[in-house]
């Protein structure tokens, strides 16, 4: 009697588990469906061209551009009149003299080209963080598709790790039913493989989450469907330091607008020296007097900078750009500093990646599936508890998921 209440509560967990599988047959049919392959170079030319956060940088460039020759521009030129000495009733057609002058401020030879040279530093500044936008758009491209590759490949493995465990649960109902298994394994076999069905909306959410955060930086909506992202590959780290420093130093936007940065400061530094030096106004003027000869005239003025009440601000100036510069050359510095410092750090996280990466697939992931595969033999013919299956299959499990993650690493963009 006890021996059937047994059997019945074995077929009603069975029933459940049917159910349940059932249901995950469903999503992993769906995932299984064709799906289109989501091509990395593709996605980069993509993103180049759509993304907003480069197309406004592209706009601040033009218009860091557009200000040079703002900046290698004249003042406006002045027009006057000028009526002096007109009578009582103020007849302005009566008026003794009449003046009309046109007037320009020139500044003193060699200030426009320095201001010029200032907004021309600044628009290739801008035209550097232009390409610098572009590395960073294309480095959290690459995160964002490997994210959906390892999301993808977890949900893979996951119905992977369902079917191998629905196995388990035909295994140990057929032992039970021929009278060779006991009722505990059967439950233990059903309560793993209902703690599995518990993991994936984990997992469908993270990838839900790589989909979106890849069709933002699409400028898609972030529900559009996407294809199966390609596994990465691995390229051998076979670039000597010195050259990647080189490199670096040498193609890194950061550090050619960290360049540039000091070269702006150098002409600032010498337009503010240049300050001591007077600006001018000239002027052609045109008279006409009532009753009396018409005729010309011109003026020029000059300002006087080095007066002693006005010097100090031009001082002050100076040393203000005096000190921008020392700014600008220690920044350039941290700059190829901490470049050195991020090449040496990514090199070393990539190798040790490489090397776990390498001992996963060789070593550890080749000995942990003989270990389930000896479980389940020695399970089947006696010669193994149920507990020793249960364990292998997930150690099996937690490499599998340790390997996926090994494949993620987020370095600097210190090489470009």
């Amino acid at each position: 009697m006890r021996r059937n209440r047994q059997r019945q509560c074995v077929m009603v967990a069975s029933v459940l588990v049917m159910f349940l599988s059932s249901g995950l047959s469903r999503a992993q049919d769906t995932d299984s469906l064709p799906r289109n392959r989501l091509v990395l170079p593709e996605l980069i030319q993509e993103v180049l061209a759509r993304n907003p956060e480069l197309m406004a940088a592209r706009r601040q460039w033009e218009a860091a551009t557009n200000r040079i020759t703002q900046a290698l521009s004249l003042d406006d030129p002045i027009l006057s009149v000028q009526l002096w000495n007109f009578p009582q009733n103020f007849n302005v057609m009566q008026t003794q003299n009449n003046i009309f002058g046109l007037a320009q401020n020139l500044p003193f030879p060699g200030k426009l080209a320095l201001k010029g040279n200032v907004a021309s530093r600044s628009a290739e500044m801008t035209e550097q963080a232009v390409r610098a936008k572009e590395r960073e758009l294309v480095a959290r491209l690459k995160q964002a598709y490997y994210d959906l590759f390892l999301a993808q490949k977890a949900v893979q493995i996951h119905h992977e790790q369902v079917e191998l465990v629905r196995q388990f649960v035909e295994i140990a109902n057929a032992k039970f039913r021929a009278g060779k298994g006991s009722q505990a394994d059967v439950l233990k076999a059903q309560v793993e493989l209902s703690m599995l069905f518990q993991h994936l909306p984990v997992l469908e959410q993270r990838r839900e989450t790589a989909e979106a955060m890849l069709n933002t930086l699409l400028d898609r909506d972030p529900a559009s469907p996407l294809g199966l992202a390609q596994e990465p590959s691995q390229l051998p780290l076979e670039t000597p330091i010195d050259d990647l420093h080189r490199l670096a130093l040498n193609d890194r936007p950061e550090l050619k607008a960290a360049e540039l940065d000091v070269q702006r400061n150098e002409q600032s530094h010498a337009l503010a020296q240049r300050q001591y030096y007077p600006d001018f106004n000239v002027a052609f003027q045109r008279f006409q007097n009532f009753h009396a000869d018409n005729g010309f005239g011109a003026y020029v003025a000059m300002s006087i900078p080095f007066a002693f009440w006005t010097k100090p601000k031009y001082d002050a100036g100076v040393q203000e750009a005096a000190a921008a510069v020392a700014v600008a050359r220690a920044q350039q510095q941290t700059v190829e500093n901490l470049t050195r410092f991020q090449i040496n750090d990514l090199l070393a996280k990539l190798r040790a990646t490489d090397q776990m990466a390498t001992l996963y697939r060789t070593t550890i992931l080749p000995q942990a599936g003989q270990s389930l595969e000896a479980a389940q033999v020695g399970y089947r013919a006696g010669k193994a508890g149920f507990l020793d299956l249960i364990d292998a299959q997930r150690t099996w499990r937690g490499f599998q998921h340790d390997y996926g993650n090994r494949g993620r690493l987020s370095g600097p963009r210190a090489a470009g």
